[in-house]
């Protein structure tokens, strides 16, 4: 049952709680997805299976959840993510983040280390604002960014372009995490497609040797595609969260 949360920022939040034992899972979706996802419910049922607490919920801009999506930015869903694990949660956490989601989680260990257990990343875009959209950036294209505030970029995941707007960029400037260190001071796991054309394995191969990690692997699947929501793409992510026994 979907419920929401008032953010201290006054962003109402949905979510949905799923009670169980810990440490608690929770999903980090992407960009412009939502809690309902292939993936997210994937990993609830996993979790009831095993009698496991497990938190989905959307960030502001995305799916059930207040405000506009062209108003927000990397670190408002940063921040949505460490108020509603803080408000929804005790606890340990197994952080589960998706594309965006991946980047997010990050910025979730970095505002919280001392509650992370694990963090599993797939297909995870680490500073994708920046080193994929502003960087892949034309001279018109950058033009118009600053002229008009906004650029439109095709999608293949929606009917419409994605309009990605100035302050997306800008804000993300200020939230990248791979350009300091990075201490991760507990079990990592990555799993990335090799059939990726949204976020190439390069990303991860980046991420997997600037992380500090004591305990991190990287696991490429052939010919997985971004969505990595094939039954074979689903049942490796549920292999992957049995096997770090926490």
């Amino acid at each position: 049952m979907t419920e929401y949360l008032t953010t201290p920022q006054g962003r109402r939040l949905a979510y949905v709680l799923t009670p169980g034992t810990g440490p608690t899972v929770v999903f980090l979706g992407g960009f412009k997805s939502d809690m309902t996802g292939t993936k997210a419910q994937f990993l609830e049922a996993w979790a009831k299976e095993r009698g496991r607490a497990f938190l989905r919920f959307d960030y502001s801009g995305h799916g059930q959840s207040s405000e506009d999506f062209l108003d927000g930015s990397i670190g408002d869903w940063a921040q949505d993510a460490v108020e509603a694990i803080t408000a929804l949660t005790a606890g340990p956490l197994v952080l589960v983040g998706s594309s965006m989601g991946g980047w997010i989680s990050l910025l979730t260990a970095k505002a919280m280390p001392e509650r992370i257990a694990a963090l599993v990343g797939i297909a995870a875009a680490p500073d994708f604002t920046e080193d994929s959209m502003w960087a892949s950036f034309d001279a018109t294209q950058r033009a118009a960014l600053e002229r008009d505030g906004h650029v439109a970029l095709p999608s293949e995941y929606d009917d419409g372009p994605y309009i990605i707007t100035r302050r997306l960029i800008e804000n993300g400037r200020t939230q990248l995490v791979l350009r300091d260190p990075l201490p991760l001071p507990f079990p990592v796991r990555l799993l990335q497609g090799s059939a990726d054309v949204d976020v190439p394995q390069d990303v991860a191969l980046r991420l997997f040797a600037h992380a500090d990690s004591p305990d991190m692997t990287l696991t490429l699947v052939k010919g997985a595609d971004h969505r990595f929501s094939n039954p074979d793409n689903l049942s490796l992510l549920a292999e992957t969260l049995d096997s770090l026994s926490l």
